[in-house]
């Protein structure tokens, strides 16, 4: 019992983050059971795009958000967001591809790619999250060495394609779409190296100026047979 509440208080962030993400699938899917969907293939294109931007976005946050707070238990989320999106940009390219086009290649050609070039920008964000995804084990990590950071630099690419497929798809620069990109491009302002810098000292100025935490005086249970 105390090793399971040992294990449970250790991977709290990972169970959150992880159910958090499921959230958007788990909800759409409730609607759809409710007959809430007026459009369920729009729904689903829609939500499940939403969702692996948004959960692309994450990702790409957690390592300003340890520079700047310290919490390096953040970064064992990491992976896990961006498997999360890499899984709804799956899902969103088999309801367009299988629900919205019937797996039609000539229709897809013919009519998709003639009147919604969005479609290539989004392919290709796709394409590029696909072997970041096959190489996010610790395996591949060994197996690649200091190309594996090098490969997994491509993410910035991916939420680039992905942000600008969003925008073309939405046909308008406002609102939604223009927070995407705003933060997108904060996050990457913020992986430059001064800033980067500036973003650690004004972490470790805040840390310091913080009142320390109570300490907890540990008490002895007896714990019967």
């Amino acid at each position: 019992m105390i090793a399971r509440a040992q294990s449970l208080r250790k991977s709290w962030l990972w169970l959150a983050v992880n159910i958090g993400a499921a959230v958007p699938l788990l909800w759409t899917l409730w609607d759809f059971r409710r007959g809430e969907l007026i459009d369920p293939i729009n729904a689903f294109t829609g939500r499940s795009g939403q969702a692996a931007i948004l959960l692309l976005l994450l990702s790409l946050a957690i390592t300003p958000l340890v520079t700047l707070t310290g919490y390096r238990p953040l970064i064992g989320v990491r992976k896990s967001l961006g498997l999360w999106a890499f899984a709804y940009a799956i899902l969103h390219l088999y309801v367009f591809v299988g629900l919205d086009y019937g797996f039609s290649l000539e229709y897809i050609l013919k009519d998709g790619l003639a009147q919604k070039r969005y479609i290539l920008v989004g392919a290709a964000a796709l394409l590029i999250l696909l072997p970041l995804a096959i190489t996010s084990t610790r395996g591949w990590m060994r197996r690649l060495g200091r190309n594996w950071k090098q490969l997994h630099k491509w993410v910035y690419a991916a939420g680039i394609l992905a942000v600008l497929h969003y925008i073309w798809v939405v046909k308008i620069a406002v609102g939604r779409p223009v927070v995407y990109a705003l933060v997108l491009a904060l996050l990457l302002i913020a992986r430059i190296v001064p800033v980067r810098r500036v973003l650690a000292s004004t972490g470790r100025r805040l840390r310091k100026q913080a009142p320390p935490r109570p300490k907890l005086e540990r008490s002895a249970v007896a714990v019967k047979p």
